[in-house]
């Protein structure tokens, strides 16, 4: 790949508190990596005037977007059934609709759109739910890979409480992630890696989630599930497992967090003591979806009170509970949620926008190496951000992407840069489309 010069604005995530700014930068990036960044007043040493080099002009740079909690397979539900709350919208469109992932014409059809979609928005790291059928789970892998997107994507495993239709054997699930597992990583790049995906815990058997926490052992792997997603849900866990001292102590006791990956929790509105405690033990990342918890009526996180407390938070869509891809306006909305729940919750501070970002871009993208931030050390994985000045007022770099967080889309991303490689986005889908 060798030496690559990029030019332009940079906005960064410094920190959770502090985003930076900087102006016409000189970005040096070796093999995929960023090697150094000059200021616009700094000299650039003369060794990189051959190089090739991109000019983005006043175009502004970010980390691309990371969108830890999608389900991939219920692309199609997106804004629709958005009147029911969790369960009825489960059992009355998402399990059915799931359930035609068996056809892999299917599968292939919605998976196609969905890589697309994260092309266009901006989204190059994503931890995804599937389904339960193994050639599906195993086609997408294949897609993502030749995409060059950033995944963790397996199977999903379910085993009881699901229509009869749509639930598996017991020992056929565990025996078909072990050989997901298997079969998913020698041989590829590393970019997609296999996770543990039990889909929570009342659709799992205390057998089923005790084998999985044997392959979380012996495999290492990495934990994605839900936790806390409403009090119903949190209160169904405990009537099904009495045993167990509330909804994370379930995925602790059965071996689930004993593997070194990421342990990745959707939504956490309804964090008790020992959930919090157990976040903190395995530094673990809860993942806001605002849309999705609006939609289906779960609550608000306590994601401001959470980060203040050492946590780490991240976004996710949440899709096709979240009706829209574009991460960025998860960062938006999370910070208007959090208005609301200060409204009405005195002692709950309200995030701001160098919060949300940070949370899109440098916290989710921790789970996949050095990634999510426009620092020296770090994968060169970046959009450029332009169209959204006003004429005869000036923004600065910094105020253009907050309003692009809030009223931009895939149409103000001007380029797309992977691994340090400016990407096609039709290009890249003419290759993933010819993946059977």
């Amino acid at each position: 790949m060798g030496i690559r010069i990029f030019k332009g604005n940079i906005v960064n995530p410094k920190s959770k508190d502090i985003l930076e700014e900087k102006k016409n930068c000189t970005i040096v990036v070796m093999d995929g990596v960023i090697d150094s960044i000059y200021d616009g007043d700094e000299e650039v040493p003369k060794q990189f005037d051959r190089e090739e080099t991109v000019n983005f002009g006043d175009g502004i740079i970010i980390p691309a977007f990371s969108d830890l909690h999608i389900h991939a397979s219920q692309y199609v539900e997106r804004g629709v059934g958005m009147d029911s709350l969790l369960f009825d919208w489960l059992n009355n469109f998402t399990f059915p609709q799931e359930a035609g992932f068996r056809d892999i014409t299917y599968a292939k059809r919605i998976y196609s759109q969905v890589i697309r979609d994260f092309l266009l928005h901006g989204t190059f790291q994503t931890n995804l739910f599937t389904t339960i059928h193994y050639d599906a789970c195993d086609l997408f892998f294949r897609m993502l890979e030749e995409s060059g997107l950033y995944a963790y994507c397996s199977k999903i495993n379910m085993d009881m409480n699901s229509p009869e239709y749509y639930v598996e054997d017991t020992d056929q699930s565990i025996y078909d992630t072990e050989r997901f597992i298997c079969e998913h990583t020698d041989g590829y790049s590393g970019r997609v890696k296999p996770i543990l995906i039990p889909r929570f815990a009342p659709t799992c058997s205390e057998k089923l989630l005790k084998g999985l926490g044997n392959l979380a052992e012996k495999y290492r792997l990495g934990l994605h599930t839900h936790l806390v997603e409403s009090k119903a849900e949190a209160a169904w866990a405990k009537e099904l497992y009495p045993q167990y001292a509330s909804d994370g102590d379930i995925y602790e006791q059965t071996g689930l967090m004993s593997g070194d990956g990421p342990k990745i929790f959707a939504h956490v509105i309804f964090p008790t003591e020992v959930e919090l405690d157990l976040l903190r033990k395995y530094d673990a990342v809860s993942v806001h979806c605002p849309d999705s918890t609006t939609n289906i009526t779960a609550g608000i996180m306590p994601a401001s009170t959470m980060m203040d407390d050492g946590l780490r938070i991240a976004l996710g869509t949440d899709v096709g509970g979240g009706h829209f891809m574009g991460l960025y306006r998860e960062a938006s909305t999370a910070i208007q949620l959090s208005k609301l729940k200060e409204f009405y919750e005195e002692d709950h501070r309200r995030l701001v926008f160098a919060n949300t970002f940070y949370m899109a871009t440098a916290e989710g993208g921790s789970v996949f190496g050095n990634i999510g931030k426009i620092e020296p050390g770090y994968k060169f994985n970046a959009i450029v951000i332009d169209g959204m000045q006003d004429k005869g007022y000036e923004l600065s770099p910094r105020e253009c992407v907050e309003r692009f967080c809030y009223s931009g889309d895939d149409r103000n991303i001007t380029a797309r840069v992977i691994d340090g490689n400016v990407i096609n986005v039709d290009e890249v889908m003419s290759r993933v489309i010819q993946i059977n």
